[in-house]
């Protein structure tokens, strides 16, 4: 089924007539027909903003846009956050984080290994990121798939007896624990300086969290970032953890991206963790990436 959206007269800007088709998987919908290069009316993203949290994540065809446009768009649904690995910001361009496997003069051009395990971006912070927004650059022909999982269906068919366990328990998020575990996995990954660890100290966060804008309840806890649950042992929170993480990427529940040039997908880090493989060197594939900062989990 697909939904049209009408034009409709709003001061100054007219709206883009352009429609929302619900993809066949647990998440996710394409828009078609709206142009990123062209002025978006309130009620433009209001729409963008609903369809986002009902699907967990938007597809954009053909956007033929600028960093700037990008940067710009992405501004329209809150603060822009920094990622502190600021080798691989796009030049004047703090807000874009390049995800690239291409290698230039011996070094890469970008985070090789961004999706390397299932992960919520920036679960880490305090504020972590409302929704990311990556747009295709360069793709391979073969390869260079995303995939998302819907943490909505993985907390609401989780036995009772386990949502019952987890109610008001919290976990803890690390961004350090993440990167020394991908340097044992990618030689691009340099030690982090003193100063980048200081930037992002561990934060807690709930386990079962309740999104903001839907009310809906979701796991709130990924393979990448989450090192442990509070209050339990280490044994019992780490097979916790596997049993939660083999939940939620279970065929079903799994969307994949096959990604077509000038791609520009939209997912929210509230209610989804993705996962890419690393693409080897000869399938070059490039993509810039915004984030943009949320609300504290509650």
């Amino acid at each position: 089924m697909s939904i049209a959206i009408a034009p409709a007269a709003l001061p100054g800007i007219s709206s883009q007539a352009f429609q929302i088709t619900p993809l066949s998987g647990p998440l996710g919908a394409e828009i078609t027909g709206l142009d990123l290069n062209l002025p978006l009316s309130g009620l433009d993203l209001a729409r963008i903003r609903m369809a986002l949290v009902k699907h967990g994540l938007l597809v954009f065809r053909e956007q033929r846009i600028t960093p700037e446009q990008h940067i710009a768009f992405s501004r329209r649904f809150g603060p822009l956050q920094v990622h502190v690995l600021n080798r691989f910001h796009l030049a004047g361009h703090p807000e874009i984080l390049i995800v690239s496997n291409v290698i230039e003069d011996g070094k890469p051009i970008g985070l090789v290994d961004a999706g390397a395990d299932w992960h919520s971006d920036l679960s880490y912070m305090p504020r972590p990121s409302l929704g990311s927004l990556l747009h295709a650059q360069e793709l391979p022909a073969e390869q260079g798939d995303t995939s998302f999982a819907n943490m909505f269906d993985a907390y609401d068919t989780l036995p009772a007896d386990v949502k019952q366990l987890l109610e008001g328990r919290r976990a803890v998020h690390s961004y350090v624990y993440r990167y020394r575990r991908l340097q044992k996995l990618s030689p691009w990954r340099a030690d982090l300086t003193q100063k980048q660890i200081d930037e992002v100290p561990e934060v807690e966060h709930p386990v079962i969290r309740v999104h903001p804008e839907s009310g809906r309840k979701a796991l709130f806890v990924s393979e990448g970032f989450t090192s442990r649950i509070v209050g339990l042992p280490a044994d019992e929170s780490a097979a916790l953890l596997r049993f939660l993480h083999q939940h939620t990427i279970r065929a079903e529940n799994i969307y994949r991206h096959q990604w077509r040039a000038h791609d520009m997908v939209f997912w929210d880090n509230r209610s989804t963790v993705h996962y890419a493989a690393i693409t080897p060197q000869h399938l070059r594939r490039t993509l810039y990436r915004t984030t943009i900062e949320g609300d504290v989990p509650v």
